[in-house]
């Protein structure tokens, strides 16, 4: 398959996930025609170990700033949002997704996620979200935004992801293609996703703010305050924390 595709991955002190992503992807059947890091200031080696794996590092910032930042620099029609906690760990990943955006004219594309876990809570609560998400289907969109493949043209037509937005941006920004393009949920492959925010933050802590989150967008719109208080980047140095 000859496709030209960008990996964008916004980053902040992510020396710990990195290494994991980019072996991953250099195991695809498909190969991404560039990777492009945006880093958020990381106080770690989060740039070195881009460059050292050919990727283009950029300026980022919050998580709509990266994205838009790597989506920028991006010279493909077709770009793919990843996180830096996620592992493709499937090596056909690349080509199955793509493949049937494709072939069923997708313009942004999304998948179920499966938890790198074997705990029955982890694997029942992202069936959950799954089975939550796939009922809304086009009419309420939602894409994670860990895993989202999108058209150049129609990210640059909804100008971005909104970077005033502090929490589920990337929900908004899947709500804002209505009308402009075609979304869908693959069928083909899966994206397994790293648990840590839920051993730090606790599960039902964050079942029950992403359930508040949902009311917020439906009823209210767009989260632009610090209400739910949602930070960008996992990790934090330790010696940069105590300064």
């Amino acid at each position: 398959m000859d496709v030209m595709l960008t990996i964008v991955i916004p980053a902040m002190n992510e020396e710990s996930c990195l290494p994991g992503l980019f072996e991953s992807i250099k195991r695809q059947t498909l190969q991404p025609t560039e990777v492009i890091v945006a880093d958020a200031g990381s106080v770690d080696r989060t740039r070195e170990i881009a460059l050292a794996h050919g990727a283009t590092v950029v300026e980022g910032g919050a998580v709509s700033r990266g994205r838009n930042a790597g989506a920028a620099a991006a010279t493909t029609d077709i770009i793919l949002f990843l996180d830096a906690d996620v592992e493709l760990r499937d090596p056909e990943f690349l080509e199955k997704a793509v493949g049937e955006m494709l072939e069923r004219k997708l313009d942004l594309a999304t998948c179920d996620v499966f938890p790198l876990s074997d705990a029955f809570i982890d694997h029942f609560m992202h069936k959950a979200y799954n089975t939550y998400a796939r009922a809304w289907g086009s009419v309420f969109p939602h894409a994670p935004g860990f895993c989202m493949l999108a058209r150049r043209s129609l990210h640059e037509e909804i100008g971005g992801f909104d970077e005033e937005i502090t929490f589920c941006e990337d929900h908004d920004y899947a709500q804002r293609t209505r009308g402009k393009g075609k979304f869908g949920f693959l069928k083909s492959t899966k994206i397994p996703v790293s648990i840590r925010r839920m051993d730090r933050d606790g599960r039902m802590r964050i079942a029950m703010k992403y359930m508040m989150a949902e009311l917020h967008l439906a009823l209210l719109g767009p989260i632009k305050h610090d209400k739910f208080k949602y930070r960008f980047g996992h990790e934090q140095k330790r010696e940069h924390q105590e300064e």
